[in-house]
């Protein structure tokens, strides 16, 4: 993916980041490849449940403008209060989720009415032959890949979840989305 970060992707996620506001929450930070991006969040707090890809991301928190604390814990089990966070970023991380359903459900409940929940994901192909390509290959990268997915449909994981998509852009034949949703939770 390395070439498509330095191209494409690093434009994709520079736009998303820098339009959070707020109280930030990012979903599956990795490395920490977003943390420089952010210009006008007052916090961003970043789960990781991978202790080798946070270690990393420390490195990377010494390059941003906003004050940037990391957890080691899951989607889907998300250590904060309801209501906490203004906005959501998860970058290519709904495709290695175990169970996306729950981490939407989560999500949801940790952020506030109204909030911003943006997403830039792979996703499963509308076009038939492409979509059984993505079946096909889906077992071996799977394992190839730490347990990504190629296949999974997340936008309508995302829109069955009741989070409300208000805009998608997407790129290289609709494999990424890039989808600016929000939280209509009363």
């Amino acid at each position: 993916m390395k070439p498509l970060e330095l191209t494409r992707f690093k434009q994709v996620r520079t736009e998303l980041v820098r339009s959070a506001r707020g109280n930030v929450l990012e979903i599956g930070s990795g490395t920490g490849v977003n943390f420089p991006f952010y210009r006008h969040a007052e916090k961003v707090t970043a789960v990781e449940p991978n202790p080798l890809m946070t270690k990393r991301a420390v490195k990377r928190m010494k390059n941003t403008s906003v004050p940037v604390e990391l957890y080691e814990t899951t989607a889907e089990s998300l250590p904060f209060a309801d209501n906490t966070f203004d906005t959501v970023i998860a970058t290519l991380v709904f495709c290695t989720i175990p169970d996306p359903a729950k981490a939407l459900a989560e999500i949801r409940r940790v952020s506030k009415p109204g909030a911003e929940i943006l997403f830039f994901e792979h996703v499963q192909m509308k076009q038939p032959v492409l979509r059984k390509a993505q079946d096909f290959l889906n077992p071996l990268w799977k394992r190839v890949c730490d347990g990504c997915n190629l296949n999974r449909n997340t936008l309508l994981l995302i829109q069955q979840s009741g989070i409300e998509v208000k805009s998608i852009e997407s790129f290289y034949a609709t494999l990424f989305l890039s989808i600016n949703s929000v939280n209509t939770k009363r």
